[in-house]
């Protein structure tokens, strides 16, 4: 759980205890690049998949024995491998199956790349499908759902106890996996107008543009959960919660005991700061 200067994490040890650690958001967080806009996108993006990696070690190294710690040179060549296998998987893989396709189907140049964007989204869609039938990322599917349920819950005011806290939705509006369904579309629209180029070019102008499309789609998910009261944006957000149905999962109340004490020794830890 983060929030505006720290962030805490809750884990359950294989005794059935439940364990937490709670730090400091400093660094970056403190400097003023972290308030500019579209630049923090990609700031937040970045440390949100090393602060992820480094909380889900230390959460593997609870569950093993000493033989079996993961060191902390693995956390940053993990995120290096993630990261890449990400760009090769949803950007570059796209490009490549587009242009076999345009081999069977002439299409215009704005239809090309139309279809483009509709095949990243579709392999985003079969991915996390197919991810989810792995049985221990079910459980952290589980467990988005249980800290979507926490927020909510505080969000709306409710007692911040395991029966209140399991009545509330899985789904929220400024998820991570919102932020994955605004890239592609944004991407989709920026693509559009790029004009015929050399296969290698527009490989390379797909990687390069990342960054930019991941500013520009954070600050949209940013706008869009700030303004929520409103009708069309409520109804413009619909898609991207729908896709939450692949990313989370409705927990056990054990689980939803854990996101809940992550949550309190956030708010107490942010309180002595």
């Amino acid at each position: 759980m983060r929030g505006k200067k720290a962030l805490s994490s809750a884990m359950r040890t294989p005794d059935g205890k439940i364990v937490v650690f709670s730090e400091k958001l400093q660094g970056i967080y403190e400097n003023k690049l972290f308030q500019i806009p579209f630049l923090r996108g990609l700031i937040i993006l970045w440390d949100s998949l090393v602060i992820g990696m480094k909380y889900l070690t230390i959460s593997a190294n609870l569950q093993s024995n000493d033989n079996e710690k993961i060191g902390g040179s693995s956390l940053y060549l993990a995120v290096i491998i993630s990261i890449s296998f990400a760009i090769l998987i949803f950007f570059v893989l796209p490009v490549f199956v587009t242009n076999l396709l345009s081999n069977i189907i002439r299409l215009n140049v704005i239809s090309n790349n139309f279809l483009e964007g509709f095949i990243r989204l579709f392999i985003i869609i079969i991915y996390l499908w197919l991810v989810s039938l792995m049985p221990e990322i079910n459980r952290v599917f589980a467990y988005h759902g249980a800290e979507h349920k926490t927020i909510n819950a505080y969000e709306g005011r409710a007692d911040l106890n395991v029966s209140s806290v399991m009545k509330y939705s899985v789904q929220h509006p400024r998820c991570g996996t919102s932020f994955l369904l605004t890239l592609v579309i944004f991407s989709i629209i920026l693509f559009s107008f790029f004009g015929n180029m050399p296969f290698l070019i527009k490989l390379i102008s797909r990687i390069v543009f990342i960054p930019i499309l991941a500013m520009f789609a954070y600050e949209f998910i940013r706008w869009l959960g700030n303004h929520l009261e409103n009708p069309i944006i409520r109804l413009i957000a619909i898609p991207n919660m729908a896709l939450q149905n692949l990313t989370t999962r409705e927990p056990s109340p054990e689980m939803v005991e854990v996101a809940i004490k992550a949550f309190t020794s956030l708010i107490e830890f942010e309180k002595e700061e």
